[in-house]
């Protein structure tokens, strides 16, 4: 029937209005593609055909693939197939899905125009091959052929397999992990056939026995579409016979004929390389990677599977060399060693190409097997159920063993599944071996399109994100301190037996082996998974525990520690993925009572140990406004103390993990303690406050302000440091007397507040120097103090005011206080003679009465011989007597004082400096022995056990306690002479 022109031309405008919605470019090549195709718009079976071609990720390469295909058809046969392509709307998927994708294979079809049958079967879509299937088809393919006929007949049986592949891979009918184990097996297969070839070309009878084991993505059965093959040959014997039969393997399915290439076969992962000889027995191989093999010949040795040939020759080979495999962690910088291949891989590849490198780039597949390949050669010489060579497979059942987070393996696997089919494209479309992706828009939406996604941007987002992921997740994993302590410990000691882990624990250094042996029971025992992640730290953590102080207090509060967070998700996820807080943790729990006391109390704080910046110290504003916080919103004023006290234990735990690992200077120690103690004492001040007022129902007509004295005045608390402190208040109206009886009552609650049993580390406010000490008034107005210090203040009240700050309460009460104290702590003219011999008078005698009856005066801290108390004395008579006139000693700090007075020329630099070595060792010996004691004491322990935790607080090597006393005996000694000197003169 003859169209009329105006209805052909309303035809042609809506066809090509349908063409471009569908994604074609060149609408009207198309059309005259139709055209010549009799293909048209306004019949059903041809709307569908339009509809599958729309669906193809190349409208424009699909469309002219069929035509050419057809040009070269006979008549007859054009004909049947276009009536089947209407039909079949299967086929049109499967078809168009192939050629818009593929312009190599629509090649081929356009060679053998004749294949296009291999897709009319819709029984395609769900019936996988089986390897025997594969197998029957090429050797039913090569049968009967020779010579070079048989190499062209196994190219077009191969290629006619792989059409069927990739037509329902595209068409979406096959997953990504389907379509690589059917493609290694495929490639099997194909070695079979070729080796059938062989034999036959090279006259080589059964009598030459040849196994072909499979290495690579063909071993792990996680194949590309265009991929080398790797293989290694066995055989027995291994002669010349042996070596012909695999060379002419490799020749049949490497070599260029005029049906193109399978693909190159690689032998280049046998012992030596290339350099090596082809072909070995199983005894060569073995001796080979007993004695020369290196690191990453055993990570490639891990996906080994015999593929072809002589199937007890193949079984023999995996068996003999799979003990070396699983041997191979143990060996001297093993993880480092591929930890820096991997970096040379990246490193190599050019800065222009790393981040569209789909294999090779940061967040690309080598990243995700590289981890999983690490994690196995570490933990699989225990564990059989982690040893798939296929990184999917033994990716979950990594997951499955608590070697990885679930979520971290569901992240990997799906981003490992979207690259894999990004790279199945890129190859696809010219069947190339490439891994880059394309620059170009419309090339990327190409990829897109033929992953069925029709939103460029939406694609783009995901790939940016898996590669994200990847990166993220491969940096945790692959980093792991955990991998390294774990692949270091021998193969027998990562699963122990009772018996033997009792033995190990007793030679590793452990007191109670028995004990420890059923903490590690109760934590490891059972089918849970927290048992099996404990399984994997444990042996790992015992070298921790033993390279501490006291291990077998280590591992029963890790025990502690574990069953108070059992039901918490993050934390063993934590010791696990983040290996530096494990060996942390372990570190931490050996060496310091104090610390295992407040982990024991607030578990939860285990989290601060993976990060560095957690450890140091907080800004003394954002602490103080988060203890003020809980007090203001808290009307349950013994609950909003309690929680205050909990925020400070938590504070003193990061302060004391950040000093035992060496974050956090002795200076910065005492500053942040002291910060802490201050901001504590703010938040109870404001709680009691708001106590008293709603007891009395009326706003408070006083104000009050907290003074540091001591060590908190100086900002150098110890972690046994008593809160010395002075109140001081001043009423806002004119009843001095109800104010004063309003400020005691404040100062007593909050005294009480703080002093209520609790989990948290005891605070304890000491008043006694303010004046009249215990018999005076806990609390004074500003003007009482004035008149006190102005009429009866003594020498050692005016050295004790010399550390007063204003720490909590009323800012501007707290600075007048100061205004009123500074000329009396810092006299004009210096100090009168007598006050001078009252001060030296007090120095003797305190070393003479304070002195516990029968220390050692060498070893005691604070009163000892060139101790605390001789450093800041003498620097406290220097203020005493110079601050008047040199305003840079008017500092509640010793050692700034101590800078001040070598700056002013009041004090020699070397002096100076002995006395600062002093005063800060004897800081850090005194701090380190609470936290390795859990209690305070001036003095250093004298029996063994306890010198030495106390030196491995202070971070001495075990054995080395020794050194700790030399080096505070010669510190001490020195400053006792500058003490002499300066002190009393």
């Amino acid at each position: 029937m003859t169209v009329p022109d105006d209805d052909e031309a309303e035809y042609a405008a809506r066809l090509t209005v349908r063409m471009a919605r569908s994604g074609f470019i060149d609408t009207d090549r198309g059309a005259a593609t139709l055209a010549f195709l009799g293909i048209r718009d306004d019949n059903e079976a041809d709307s569908l055909v339009l509809e599958s071609l729309s669906w193809a990720a190349d409208p424009d390469l699909a469309l002219n693939a069929l035509s050419r295909i057809v040009d070269v058809m006979s008549a007859e046969e054009r004909v049947g197939f276009l009536r089947t392509l209407r039909a079949r709307e299967g086929l049109q998927i499967r078809l168009f899905a192939l050629l818009g994708a593929s312009a190599a294979l629509g090649d081929w079809l356009v060679r053998h125009p004749g294949e296009w049958t291999v897709l009319e079967d819709d029984l395609m879509t769900w019936s996988k091959p089986t390897l025997l299937g594969l197998q029957t088809s090429l050797d039913q393919a090569i049968a009967g052929t020779s010579g070079r006929a048989s190499y062209d007949a196994l190219r077009v049986a191969y290629r006619r397999l792989l059409l069927a592949l990739a037509a329902r891979d595209l068409a979406g009918d096959v997953g990504v992990d389907d379509a690589a184990v059917e493609l290694a097996d495929l490639a099997q297969a194909t070695l079979g056939a070729a080796l059938t070839i062989a034999r036959a070309e090279t006259g080589a009878g059964p009598e030459v026995r040849l196994a072909i084991i499979g290495m690579g993505k063909c071993g792990g059965r996680e194949l590309n579409y265009v991929s080398d093959v790797d293989v290694v040959f066995v055989a027995d014997p291994a002669d010349a016979r042996a070596t012909a039969l695999a060379a002419t393997v490799m020749r049949v399915c490497s070599e260029v004929t005029a049906e193109g290439v399978i693909w190159p076969v690689d032998a280049a992962l046998r012992p030596e390389g290339r350099s090596g000889p082809l072909v070995r027995t199983v005894l060569s191989h073995q001796e080979y990677y007993q004695r020369w093999a290196q690191t990453w010949e055993f990570q490639a040795l891990l996906k080994a599977r015999p593929l072809a040939g002589d199937a007890d020759l193949g079984a023999a080979y995996i068996a003999a060399t799979s003990t070396s495999v699983w041997a191979a962690a143990e060996r001297e910088s093993f993880v480092a060693d591929i930890q820096a291949m991997r970096q040379r891989v990246v490193g190599a590849l050019p800065q222009a190409d790393a981040e569209r490198e789909v294999k090779l780039g940061p967040g690309g597949l080598r990243d995700v097997e590289f981890a999983v390949q690490l994690l196995q050669l570490v933990h699989g010489r225990a564990d059989v159920s982690i040893r798939s060579p296929n990184t999917l497979i033994a990716l979950r059942a990594l997951a499955d063993g608590g070697y990885v987070g679930r979520d971290d393996a569901t992240r990997l696997a799906a981003a490992y599944r979207f690259l894999r089919t990004v790279e199945h494209r890129l190859q696809l479309q010219r069947l190339r071996r490439t891994h880059l992706l394309p620059t170009a828009e419309p090339a990327l939406r190409w990829i897109a399109r033929a992953m069925g996604y029709r939103d460029l941007e939406r694609w783009k987002g995901e790939h940016d994100g898996h590669v994200r992921e990847v990166r993220r997740i491969h940096e945790k994993l692959f980093y792991r301190p955990l991998l390294d302590a774990v692949a270091r410990l021998p193969a027998q000691d990562i699963r122990l037996t009772p018996l033997a882990a009792e033995h190990r624990l007793e030679a590793l250094g452990f007191a109670d082996p028995a004990s420890a042996l059923r903490h590690l029971e109760a934590l490891t025992s059972g089918v849970s998974r927290s048992a099996a992640i404990l399984r994997t730290l444990l042996p790992a953590m015992l070298d921790w525990f033993a390279d501490a102080a006291d291990p077998d207090a280590g591992l029963l509060s890790f025990r502690q520690v574990s069953e108070a967070l059992g039901g918490t998700p993050w934390y063993l996820r934590v010791l696990r993925d983040e290996g530096l807080t494990a060996q942390r943790l372990a570190r931490l729990l050996a060496t310091s009572r104090y610390l295992a006391d407040l982990l024991a109390r607030a578990p939860e704080a285990v989290a601060l140990l993976a990060d560095d910046a957690e450890l140091l110290a907080r800004a003394p504003d954002a602490l103080r406004k988060e203890l003020l916080a809980v007090a203001r919103r808290n009307d349950e004023w013994e609950e909003a103390v309690t929680v205050a006290r909990g925020l400070r234990r938590r504070e003193l735990l990061r302060i004391a993990s950040g000093d035992l690992l060496g974050l956090i200077d002795t200076q910065d120690v005492g500053r942040a303690l002291s910060d802490v103690a201050a901001a504590t004492l703010a938040s109870a001040l404001e709680t009691a406050m708001r106590k008293v007022g709603s007891e009395r129902r009326q706003p408070l007509p006083v104000r009050l302000a907290v003074i540091g004295m001591g060590r908190l005045g100086g900002f150098e608390q110890g972690y046994g440091s008593d809160a010395d402190v002075l109140y001081v208040f001043e009423a806002d109206g004119d009843d001095e007397k109800e104010a004063a009886s309003i400020a005691h009552d404040v100062a007593q609650e909050m005294r009480r507040l703080l002093a209520m049993p609790a989990p948290d580390p005891p605070m304890i406010v000491d008043a006694d120097l303010r004046p009249e000490g215990r018999q005076g008034p806990l609390v004074r107005s500003l003007d009482s103090y004035a008149e006190y210090y102005r009429r009866w203040s003594s020498t050692w009240e005016q050295q004790a005011l010399l550390r007063a700050c204003p720490i909590a309460g009323d800012e501007d009460l707290g600075e007048r206080f100061v205004e009123i104290i500074d000329p009396l702590r810092y006299p004009s003219g210096g100090l009168a003679d007598a006050d001078l011999r009252e001060i030296r008078r007090l120095k003797a005698r305190m070393e003479s009465e304070r002195l516990p009856r029968g220390a050692n005066p060498a070893m005691h801290t604070k009163l000892g011989r060139g101790g605390l108390s001789d450093v800041e004395w003498t620097v406290q008579l220097m203020q005493l007597r110079y601050a008047g006139d040199v305003p840079e000693l008017r500092t509640t700090s010793t050692l700034q004082a101590l800078a001040a007075g070598r700056g002013a020329g009041l004090i020699s630099d070397l002096d100076a400096a002995e006395l600062r070595t002093a005063w800060l060792l004897a800081t850090r010996v005194r701090n380190a022995i609470v936290l390795a004691m859990g209690r305070p004491s001036d003095t250093i322990p004298t029996d063994v056990r306890n010198a030495a935790a106390v030196a491995r607080a202070m971070g001495y090597r075990a054995g080395h306690t020794g050194d700790l006393l030399e080096d505070y005996l010669r510190a001490t000694r020195r400053a006792r002479l500058g003490f002499e000197r300066l002190f009393g003169t």
